[in-house]
């Protein structure tokens, strides 16, 4: 897992860093905006590193590896369902003197958003949010199916990618003992820039409603920017970005380090 966090982090900075030219400028434009946009009807294949540092005890490092497909499927005329797969592959330390790490499946999360075809200034999408009890070690998830919705609105005013993903999924049965009930708030601010560049604000703020109130809410801030690019004709979104948790549980990570790299297949 650390030489996958490594060759992603590393591919996100040559992505960031490479030159320009492989793109159209009209291409590049539409192709981000439609890669920030949660329920655009494009096929896409993104791979999110999240490193999570001062993590427990011992302020340790956590990994998670989010594999995300995405997948638009026609409904008659007028309406798209937008399926959106996390399966995230988890490198967990040793939160005490007795404990070992672990590596392993996390519990997966699948979403389908139905959303108009030709939406009017302001885009949408709402549907079920499914968690999926596939974790591959007690440690790495609930041992609980969740179920609840979710809603995605979003504009995108000028060079502006701007709107919120809202979630809430509550356990629903598994032999897991404790309860699910977690609140989900994603945000983004996305602006675009000439060349296939962009900048990104898309911090996901989270509140475990189980929890005592003093120690519920994660609330991280920062950003990053991030390119569309070619290699070969395959188009690809890369991103690297940088959050601090002004708010956090006893014992959560600091602050998180995101890299992504995103396959995009445009019809």
């Amino acid at each position: 897992m650390r030489k996958i966090t490594a060759a992603l982090i590393i591919a996100a900075f040559s992505i960031l860093g490479a030159a320009s030219g492989t793109l159209g400028q009209e291409e590049a434009a539409e192709l981000a905006k439609a890669a920030q946009n949660p329920v655009g009807d494009l096929i896409s294949l993104p791979l999110q590193n999240n490193t999570n540092f001062g993590l427990g005890h011992n302020e340790s490092t956590q990994n998670i590896l989010n594999v995300q497909p995405v997948w638009p499927i026609g409904v008659g005329p007028n309406w798209n369902v937008i399926t959106r797969t996390i399966a995230p592959l988890i490198s967990q330390p040793a939160f005490s003197d007795g404990d070992t790490s672990t590596f392993g499946l996390g519990d997966i999360t699948f979403t389908a958003f139905l959303s108009p075809k030709a939406p009017g200034r302001v885009i949408w999408g709402v549907g079920p949010v499914v968690l999926i009890p596939t974790a591959t070690n007690d440690r790495l998830g609930t041992d609980k199916w969740g179920l609840g919705p979710s809603v995605v609105l979003l504009a995108m005013p000028g060079n502006w990618v701007v709107g919120s993903l809202f979630s809430n999924v509550w356990s629903v049965g598994g032999s897991g003992e404790e309860r699910v009930n977690l609140f989900t708030w994603q945000y983004f601010l996305n602006y675009n820039l000439p060349n296939g560049w962009y900048l990104v604000s898309a911090p996901i703020l989270q509140a475990n409603w189980e929890s005592e109130s003093g120690n519920r809410w994660t609330v991280p801030v920062g950003g990053g920017a991030g390119k569309i690019f070619r290699i070969g004709r395959q188009p690809i979104n890369g991103q690297l970005g940088a959050y601090y948790n002004v708010t956090r549980p006893d014992f959560g990570a600091k602050w998180q380090l995101r890299a992504q790299i995103q396959l995009l297949f445009p019809k």
